[in-house]
């Protein structure tokens, strides 16, 4: 095990994290690099009808390997990022940081918003973390469902106004396809983090190194590679250079021994898999994603927007760690002391009658800055 020191000139930019301004599909075209999903309507089924009806669900279109009777048909499927037919189970954590601009639901012009989560048949509903008066709350909620697939793919995200009297009240939702994520080969099941650290808050969370990820993207594709050798890992014909060997000067080494690791080196080949020749293609980084909220009786009108992001852990690959704590840091309370010394060029407003001598009462007064 190894922990990285970083120096001066090597402390990564405040910007680790990518923030999005809409959704993940927009920023990766929808994910139709495997499939393409189509929405189903109801037509008119008279003249008087006015035309289109309502979502009526959606069904997806992919390419089938040219030759389908081969015995190795079920692997010439698996590198083209087709799903076999049998269920895959799948760990699903949503983060959900904040949501703002959300539209008012109480006569006060404001919301009680709490967050429900649908999956399948599983359902979530955060009601008692509701946050009061507020339209850009700060949720910092995690949540964890298993799910299977293709059953279970569609996630919904609600956003409900809490009532102490009544029903609570829709404010706006947004869907999510899982599996369009899962089999992308964008690699949409958990962000790519900017560096390798294997403790501490920004630890690694996938369940695969950097260069197992590598291999697995090198053998899907029939690259040749990676070949890891002392400062360089190479694919095909192109060799990326970087540091590999580390020494007490720059890592926390047990038995005082120097240690050899690919994993930053191949974390940086993946920022850079879209400079692969034929087969690259941009990888989804660490990311907050900013997706529009819709109300079925509000179409096309936004009724705010929630920043969140999703990962996803295959049931058959090793145990995640635990799911990162987002919870928005609780105020403390501090005394304030200050101290007043002096006063300079203090303007003189009052005048002894009798003397002419100028003087002034003045005193100190400290207001709190509420924000």
């Amino acid at each position: 095990m190894l922990k990285k020191k970083l120096k001066d000139d090597e402390i990564p930019n405040l910007a680790i994290l990518q923030i999005y301004d809409g959704d993940l599909e927009s920023e990766f075209n929808n994910f139709e690099d495997w499939v393409k999903t189509f929405e189903l309507f109801r037509g008119k089924s008279t003249e008087d009808d006015h035309g289109l009806d309502g979502d009526r669900g959606s069904f997806c279109i992919y390419k089938s390997p040219e030759d389908s009777s081969s015995e190795d048909s079920g692997q010439l499927r698996i590198q083209q990022g087709i799903p076999l037919n049998h269920p895959v189970t799948v760990l699903i954590r949503v983060y959900i940081v904040a949501a703002f601009n959300l539209s008012p639901a109480d006569p006060d012009g404001k919301s009680d918003p709490y967050i429900v989560i649908k999956l399948g048949k599983t359902e979530i509903k955060d009601r008692d973390k509701y946050i009061p008066k507020q339209l850009n709350p700060v949720f910092g909620r995690s949540f964890e469902i298993q799910a299977t697939f293709p059953k279970e793919s569609l996630l919904s995200i609600l956003i409900y106004d809490h009532d102490m009297i009544g029903t609570d009240d829709l404010i706006g939702e947004t869907k999510i396809d899982l599996e369009n994520r899962f089999y992308s080969k964008h690699r949409a099941i958990c962000g790519l983090q900017s560096q390798y650290e294997i403790e501490g808050y920004n630890a690694w969370r996938d369940t695969s190194k950097p260069t197992e990820i590598l291999t697995k993207l090198c053998k899907d594709n029939k690259l040749d590679g990676p070949y890891f050798r002392p400062g360089k890992i190479q694919i095909g014909k192109q060799v990326f250079s970087g540091k590999t060997v580390f020494t007490e000067e720059d890592t926390v080494i047990f038995l005082d021994e120097t240690v050899e690791s690919y994993e930053h080196l191949a974390l940086k080949v993946l920022h850079s898999w879209e400079d692969i020749p034929e087969v690259g293609c941009r990888l989804v980084p660490e990311h907050i994603e900013t997706r529009p909220l819709y109300h079925k009786d509000k179409p096309g009108m936004e009724q705010g927007r929630l920043q969140m992001w999703v990962d996803m852990f295959p049931k058959d690959m090793p145990q995640p760690g635990p799911p990162v704590d987002i919870s928005p840091r609780r105020p403390k309370g501090y005394e304030l002391r200050v101290t007043i010394w002096n006063t300079e060029d203090v303007i003189l407003e009052d005048e002894n009658i009798f003397t002419g001598q100028k003087s002034s009462d003045i005193y100190v007064k400290g207001l709190p800055n509420a924000r």
